[in-house]
Formats: C-alpha cells, sequence, structure tokens
C-alpha cells in the first residue's frame, strides 16, 4: 500500500459531479503525475488529500490508515493559485510559514538560509513579496512549501512563471528530494516534464479515473507497433506477414522508413527479416513509442 491510497472517492458541488468513485494508489518514494484538462478534478482530489474539502463517499488513506489533520502537518503543497502576503518581507513570510507546518524559529532559520543559498536569492529576504516578479514569487513559495521536510509533496503546476534556466533548477530539486526518501504528486498540463520526471501517473477527465500504471509501461500499451529504420543501400522490401512500409523517404543517400509490425510480431522478428536482405545497411532500429502528450490527447478526446 503506498503513502495515499484513494478509495471510491466520490465529491458533487450541488449538481456538479467532481470526482466520480476515483480509487488510485500513490507510491512511497516516487514521483507521481497526477494529470487531466481543465475541470476534470485533479485540484478536488488535491483538496481532499489536504482535508481542505471532505468527499461525499469513500475514504483517502495515509500510510495505510485514514488521514489525519497531524498527517497534514508531513504534507508540503504547492497549489497551483499562488498565495502570498504582499506586504510582508520575504524573510519574515518564509519564517511566518515554516513554523505554521510545525518548525522552530531556530531549525527554520538555518533550513531557509540553507534553501535561500542554494537559489542564489540571500538577498531577498528584506524585501517586500510586491517587489518580486512572479518567477521570483514563485521560488519563494516552493521553498517554503519543502523547507519543512515533509514525507509528502503535492506539486500543482511547479514550473508555471518560470524561465528555462529555473524550471530546470526546479526539476532539479524534486529529483533530489525524491533521491532524499520523498513522495512527490505533480500535477502538470506539461506532458515533457511527466516524461523525464514521473514513475507512475493517473489521468482523470470528467470526474473519472481513466487509467494509471507506470509511464513506460502506458507508453509501450499505446503504442502502434511500429518502428523506425534509418539505413543505407535497400532498398528495404516489405515481408509478408512479418511487416509493411507504411514510408520511406531519402535524404542525402540516407533513408529513413517507418514499419508497421504484422499482429504476434516481435521487434526482434523484424530485425531478422531485416538482417536477410543482404542490401540493406542497418544505422538505426527502434520501436516508436507515443510520447505522453500523444496518448493524453487521444484518451481525452476519445472520452
Amino acid at each position: 500500500m503506498g503513502i495515499i491510497t484513494c478509495k471510491e472517492v466520490c465529491k458533487s458541488f450541488g449538481e456538479k459531479v467532481a470526482l466520480d468513485h476515483v480509487s488510485l494508489d500513490i507510491p512511497k518514494g516516487q514521483i507521481f503525475g497526477l494529470l487531466g484538462p481543465n475541470g476534470a478534478g485533479k485540484t478536488t482530489l488535491i483538496r481532499i488529500i489536504n482535508r481542505i474539502t471532505i468527499p461525499n463517499a469513500g475514504e483517502v488513506l495515509f500510510d495505510g490508515r485514514p488521514i489525519t489533520q497531524e498527517d497534514v502537518e508531513r504534507i508540503g503543497y504547492l497549489p497551483e493559485e499562488r498565495g502570498l502576503y504582499r506586504k510582508m518581507e520575504v524573510g519574515d513570510q518564509a519564517l511566518y510559514l515554516a513554523q505554521l507546518k510545525g518548525m522552530s524559529v531556530r531549525d527554520a532559520q538555518a533550513e531557509l538560509k540553507k534553501w535561500f543559498i542554494r537559489f542564489g536569492i540571500q538577498d531577498w529576504w528584506k524585501k517586500k513579496v510586491e517587489e518580486l516578479s512572479k518567477g521570483m514569487a514563485q521560488k519563494v513559495q516552493f521553498i517554503t512549501t519543502v523547507v519543512h521536510k515533509p514525507s509528502l509533496m503535492i506539486l500543482d503546476e511547479p514550473f508555471s512563471g518560470f524561465d528555462p534556466v529555473n524550471a530546470e533548477l526546479i526539476r532539479q530539486e524534486i529529483l533530489r528530494l525524491k533521491d532524499e526518501g520523498a513522495t512527490i504528486i505533480l500535477s502538470t498540463h506539461n506532458m515533457e516534464s511527466v516524461e523525464e520526471l514521473c514513475d507512475n501517473i493517473a489521468l482523470i477527465n470528467r470526474s473519472r479515473l481513466v487509467i494509471t500504471g507506470g509511464v513506460d509501461e502506458i507508453r509501450h500499451k499505446y503504442g502502434n507497433n511500429n518502428l523506425e529504420l534509418i539505413y543505407g543501400g535497400g532498398p528495404v522490401v516489405p515481408v509478408e506477414g512479418v511487416f509493411r512500409i507504411l514510408s520511406d523517404e531519402e535524404n542525402a543517400g540516407r533513408h529513413t522508413a517507418v514499419l508497421s509490425l504484422e499482429s504476434g510480431i516481435s521487434t526482434n522478428d523484424a530485425l531478422q527479416a531485416l538482417l536477410a536482405q543482404e542490401s540493406l545497411l542497418i544505422r538505426s532500429f527502434r520501436e516508436l513509442i507515443p510520447r505522453m502528450n500523444d496518448i493524453f490527447i487521444k484518451l481525452v478526446t476519445e472520452e
């Protein structure tokens, strides 16, 4: 059982169904992608895990038992709607938020100093939040989310507002926190980040769980059984019962072909058939696995 287990969670707001019998398990020590289009129910589920709102039915378990308010103190939550007090100084606000999570002033000051140095923002301590850009404020809020070393972190669109350099900084910190044993729920529309960071995902659409599982497992499941062959010499010849040729393009003597495997044929079968074509010089041969972005669009539009 994972750090968070949702069992048949339902939530309605009047006649609007936000979550419809959603069940999922979030393993410890992994980065778990929570995906779905706008309005699908992701934020409602996150708020239920944080006990900001209560489900109409079903339950949420934390470490195998019903989640309590004490468990919420072990969670770091970065909401999509950023919320810092604009008139407060950055250092005072960071200290205040750290103390809300149970840290002493002394421990909070020591940890915050480390984080401010790591992010290169040690001279921001006396700045007012209203003086910061969106990306600068986002850095501060990320730090206040993780400074108390929570065992579970919920990051809702954590890369929003960042330039590529700072987005990469946040990615590396997320991976470092995972290596240190934290579990991270990552809610994002950035499918490239999902492929780079996530071990497992759950896709919610129209209030229901559509699919959950490992990223690599899902990408292979929704593959089209196609291969890319880059070759010289040739030409490549289709082999009845093994593969068809979907396309074959030539550029400066270098050919790129897309092959479609027949049902029941393995990648190794296709390679053996190609090796039997003695005029071919195989330069590259790989399975074409769909991107998470294509799978997301396919599943959501089919729904």
